[in-house]
């Protein structure tokens, strides 16, 4: 096997099988293996190899150079020891909730994994719509434990420093800065608007030069407010689920970064999912159950957010300066400031920039879609101009119900 100790090439399936082989202590030595590339992002090559015989199997997920969306996007291979190295933090600080590292290769730029087949993407589970009523639960435990725990308030002030270091990811950082905070702002070659929503975009934002002014507000807060360790990408398709079970993947966009990132992101891409059931589901007494679902469940990830922040505040706060009074519910409202201003920014990127999802791409009729696009852009408008004001569960549901009944029901024969 000493190609794979010589220099770093990109795998195919046969090179994976052989990769997997390599792995101390995993499959015996004559083991019927198979191996399939199952990635289906943007970004990387994902293989899973399983023991025909004893149906023992593991993912091994390997970083290329280039995006596999555009060549134009020239990406460090470091990313995976980024995701490799915060998966293990991760599963200390909220143990259970991600899939277990079993060993990294830093020539190949590839780590091997726990399989989670048994598991379901998120975001195709709610296109099926499905519900997990333990998801708000799982989701918040795992919010304030990777976002309080790896902060100032709570490390050491060096050994925080340290981490940011460790840390520093500026290629997959300037990936975010140009999709997510500038390029959906204005008429940008390499936005993919839906052609029937562009007008509405040039008249409701990119014409809109106090709006636009916010977006660029936000954007230096991005790159300058190293407050926590955050996933940096924590949309639907980088969470698994069953019933019982939450295991959030794919952290390779993790820096130090604003803790409410990791928040707005998750409840931009509920609302997704939301706007894809309110235009698709047909049978009214399903879409009401679902629908009022994922208002809880939006609702809930907030308010049990808050909760649960608090309680460990208390619990894990080191810093004196951060028990003076008052210092606690400032610092809070500042996340949830950020969440709001995220949650708006998701929902307009994923509709007008480059890279969309599939809750919205997926809705047949046109007139339909062209609805839930406007709903998305209104809401995230509204979300980033009035994000200091947007503090409970309840403040996001109000905007989420308010957009919808402004925006009226196009005809939906096309």
């Amino acid at each position: 096997m000493l190609k794979f100790t010589t220099h770093y090439f990109t795998m195919t399936e046969t090179d994976a099988l052989e990769y997997a082989r390599t792995i101390p202590n995993f499959f015996p030595e004559n083991a019927s293996l198979i191996c399939q590339e199952i990635g289906d992002g943007n970004m990387n090559y994902v293989f899973r190899i399983e023991d025909q015989d004893t149906k023992k199997s593991l993912i091994i997920k390997q970083a290329g150079p280039t995006a596999r969306i555009s060549d134009q996007f020239k990406l460090s291979t470091d990313r995976n020891r980024i995701e490799t190295e915060l998966l293990k933090l991760q599963n200390k600080l909220a143990p259970g909730l991600v899939p277990l590292i079993y060993h990294y290769d830093e020539l190949m730029s590839c780590c091997v994994m726990e399989d989670l087949s048994d598991h379901q993407i998120l975001r195709k589970a709610l296109l099926e719509y499905k519900t997990f009523p333990l998801f708000s639960e799982h989701i918040t435990t795992f919010l304030v434990n990777t976002l309080l725990l790896t902060s100032d308030v709570v490390l050491n002030h060096k050994e925080k420093k340290s981490l940011v270091k460790n840390f520093i990811n500026p290629k997959l950082c300037e990936i975010s800065e140009d999709l997510v905070y500038t390029e959906p702002f204005f008429d940008c070659k390499n936005n993919e608007i839906f052609p029937l929503t562009k007008a509405f975009a040039q008249a409701e934002l990119w014409s809109d030069d106090a709006f636009r002014l916010e977006t660029a507000k936000l954007k230096f807060e991005f790159m300058a407010n190293a407050q926590s360790l955050i996933h940096g990408d924590l949309h639907t398709g980088s969470i698994f689920v069953t019933p019982q079970s939450t295991k959030i993947i794919d952290p390779e966009f993790g820096f130090y970064g604003p803790a409410g990132y990791d928040i707005g992101n998750v409840i931009a891409n509920l609302i997704f999912a939301y706007l894809h059931a309110d235009a698709e589901i047909t049978d009214f007494i399903q879409k009401s159950k679902y629908l009022e679902w994922l208002t809880k469940t939006i609702k809930e990830i907030i308010d049990l957010f808050s909760l649960k922040f608090t309680a460990s505040w208390q619990k894990h706060v080191t810093e004196p300066t951060a028990n003076y009074p008052g210092f606690a519910e400032y610092y809070l409202s500042s996340i949830l400031r950020d969440t709001a201003a995220v949650t708006g920014l998701e929902l307009c990127r994923r509709i007008i920039g480059l890279a969309h999802v599939a809750d919205i791409t997926s809705i047949r009729n046109m007139n339909k879609r062209l609805r839930a696009e406007k709903i998305g852009l209104t809401m995230g408008k509204h979300f980033i101009t009035n994000r200091t004001t947007i503090k409970s569960g309840q403040d996001f549901i109000n905007v989420l119900t308010s957009t919808i009944a402004k925006i009226t029901p196009l005809n939906t024969d096309i």
